[in-house]
């Protein structure tokens, strides 16, 4: 087996809960964050999922509850999703059928660019480089199926 699993139904494969850890690193003020909860993907009528986040995130350590809700919708292939916000706005495209996937999403002046990998059936990581006048981040989280 290569580096990456191949994914080829994402939307099965997110389907339940994972325990997620994220770190964040400031690296222009060289601030660090951590974010511990859980994320769900719950099935939608129209075939997608939800994606469900909560947890606490500790910035400057001062813990907080934090969440977030995604649309993960169906894409062009079974392997391949799009994901939207909580409002219906484009987020960014997914398609793990390789195992890997880089995505782009620009956000005002600052540049978000995500890679997916998939190591198996249970974890899988997301790393955010977020660039530009505002920011200067990387975001990692990982990804263990719950159950």
């Amino acid at each position: 087996m290569g580096e990456f699993w191949p994914v080829p139904d994402l939307l099965a494969y997110l389907a339940g809960s994972w325990r997620v850890e994220r770190s964040v690193r400031d690296l222009a003020g060289g601030d660090e964050g951590h974010f511990g909860g859980t994320t769900t993907f719950g099935r939608l009528d129209d075939g997608g999922l939800l994606h469900q986040e909560r947890g606490t995130f500790t910035w400057r350590g001062v813990p907080r509850p934090a969440e977030r809700t995604l649309l993960f919708l169906p894409g062009g292939s079974p392997g391949a999703v799009d994901v939207r916000f909580a409002d219906g706005r484009p987020f960014h495209d997914l398609d793990l059928t390789a195992g890997r996937h880089v995505a782009d999403h620009p956000c005002s002046a600052d540049l978000y660019r995500g890679e997916f990998t998939v190591r198996d059936q249970d974890h899988w990581r997301t790393v955010w480089r977020v660039r530009g006048p505002a920011k200067d981040l990387v975001l990692t989280t990982d990804y263990a199926r719950e159950g």
